[in-house]
């Protein structure tokens, strides 16, 4: 009975100390993603920095240029009606009304510190994931490694295509769209600024962030959530939905314009197909080729 508790007792000493084994390499892996993470926050605020030395640049040509007759987009849609006079003349925007006021005490020293960190966290955000990487990186095996050795070159190409596009096509539309909008010629468009530096962001930002779609679906097919098939399935409700986002976009009700900015999102949906087929094709062969050895 006294050897039965006495192997008892150090039974439970070394379960205790396997126990405690495992949360202290919990916590070591918590402070290691601390350690990118804080390095990926100096970046971000490196960046800041920088975007408050150039702020004018940043402010009057980056930000305000959306609002401004002599935007990129803008010129380029007059040069367009110029070689297809079919457009209409709608489609050549020279006027962008809607006045742009700031209502509060502090909203421009405010507006300054948000475009800042806003511009400061664009810039970051490839960094960031570089960060990720080399945090999950040490988990991966050999095989894993090289399949996903471009992640962040793959990621941070498509959120910085996403930022272009949503900046040079979804934003200048939707500002034209919204600021001339009007249900009664009684109601004057007046917007205060952070509504503008909002809508600017949402646009511009969250495009980048859509553009991640086929990273996202990559993850997802990795652990068998998502899945070509049922992407194919869900092909039809994807156009209707992508449809009606560009229709909402588009500053005129003719389909050409809404398909250009449509055909990038259907794009995209598409790469997300491939990719996702092409996880599943890989997992198949592997396990084709685990149960063919076994047997």
């Amino acid at each position: 009975m006294s050897d039965n508790k006495t192997q008892n007792l150090i039974d439970s000493i070394k379960n205790k100390g396997k126990n405690l084994e495992s949360e202290m390499s919990f916590f070591d892996h918590i402070d290691v993603l601390r350690k990118h993470l804080l390095r990926a926050l100096l970046v971000i605020v490196i960046f800041t920095g920088l975007a408050f030395w150039y702020y004018d640049f940043i402010f009057n040509t980056v930000i305000m240029g959306p609002k401004k007759p002599d935007f990129w987009t803008y010129r380029m849609m007059c040069k367009l009606v110029d070689f297809f006079p079919s457009l209409g003349s709608d489609f050549c925007i020279t006027k962008i009304n809607g006045k742009i006021i700031n209502t509060e005490m502090a909203g421009q020293f405010t507006l300054q510190i948000n475009s800042c960190v806003m511009t400061g966290i664009i810039f970051g955000i490839p960094y960031l994931l570089f960060e990720i990487w080399l945090f999950v990186k040490p988990a991966l095996h050999e095989n894993e490694k090289k399949s996903t050795s471009g992640f962040v070159f793959f990621a941070s190409s498509l959120f910085l295509i996403g930022i272009l596009f949503g900046y040079y096509i979804i934003c200048p539309l939707s500002i034209n769209f919204l600021t001339n909008f009007s249900v009664s010629k009684e109601i004057e468009n007046t917007f205060t600024i952070d509504s503008y530096l909002s809508s600017v962001a949402t646009l511009t930002i969250g495009t980048g962030i859509i553009f991640e779609l086929p990273v996202v679906i990559y993850i997802l097919s990795k652990f068998g959530i998502m899945t070509p098939k049922f992407m194919r399935a869900s092909r039809r409700y994807a156009i209707v939905v992508i449809l009606i986002i560009a229709a909402i976009v588009t500053p005129t009700p003719d389909i050409i314009t809404m398909l250009v900015v449509a055909f990038p999102l259907f794009i995209l949906y598409e790469l997300s197909i491939f990719i996702s087929a092409s996880i599943e094709k890989r997992r198949n062969k592997e396990l084709y080729g685990t149960a063919k050895t076994r047997a």
